[in-house]
Formats: C-alpha cells, structure tokens, sequence
C-alpha cells in the first residue's frame, strides 16, 4: 500500500509540475483526441434562406439551398453522403447525428424535395428509411 500511495504522490507532484509550465507558457494547446472526426459544416449560408413547407407535413425545405436542407421544430437538417447533421440555427454549428436521431416527418419527405437524393433512391415516394428509419430490403428470389 505505501508503494501505491508513493507513486501516487510522484504522478501528483509532476501533474502539478506540468499544470504549472503549462500556466506559464501562452502558446501551449492542450488536444485530446477521443477518435471523433472533426465535424465540417455541412453547409455555410450567409443570409436566412427561404423555406417552404413539404405538402402534406410540418417540415419546410429550402428549395434555394444546393443541398439536402430541412427545417422542423426548430431544428435544421442536412443530409450530404449519408451523414445527417443538425443545428439549431440556419448556419450552424452543425452536429453530426445518427439516423435513429432524425425525426420521422423528416426521413418521410419525398425524395423529390431532396437536392441530392440520398442514395440509389426512387424518383417519388418517400426514402427507403420512412418505414423504420433504415428502409426496408426486399428479399432476394432464390428461384434458378
């Protein structure tokens, strides 16, 4: 035990010693990476852009904005490379989001609201994760 508490001194007493430099010293930059991508806005928009409500939902498109962009609930969405982000304002800062985090009004909207559809997707209807978030596959025949 007294070996333990020891080494726990040295370790303390050297923190203490780098937190110490470190203070002093104004171009340290201290970088933790936890194996998370750095996140580039998916989008940048200068100005508020337009948006227009979807038939038939409570989500808005910007039909002016070259890319996938939604808005719902106070929300903005994008959807570029099969990468969904969100943020609370028009121009960010933007979070990338799981699909399972996408609210369903919005993996509903048509594809033809999409500027870029997502995938080998159908000219009309909504995208193959409408039903339950991931879309469904139709079964392979194993006729020969």
């Amino acid at each position: 035990m007294p070996r333990i508490l020891a080494r726990l001194a040295i370790l303390a007493t050297a923190g203490t010693i780098l937190l110490s430099a470190a203070a002093g010293a104004s171009d340290v930059k201290i970088n933790i990476g936890l194996g998370i991508p750095a996140v580039q806005p998916p989008v940048v928009i200068a100005a508020p852009p337009q948006l227009v409500v979807v038939p038939g939902t409570s989500v808005y498109y910007a039909p002016e904005v070259p890319t996938n962009f939604f808005f719902y609930k106070g929300r903005y969405y994008t959807a570029a490379n099969g990468i969904w982000s969100v943020a609370s304002a028009y121009n960010g800062p933007w979070a990338v989001i799981q699909i399972g985090q996408v609210p369903q009004p919005i993996l509903a909207v048509p594809v033809e609201y999409y500027k870029i559809p997502p995938g080998q997707l159908k000219k009309k209807g909504p995208p193959p994760w409408a039903g339950q978030g991931h879309g469904s596959h139709p079964k392979k025949s194993k006729d020969k």
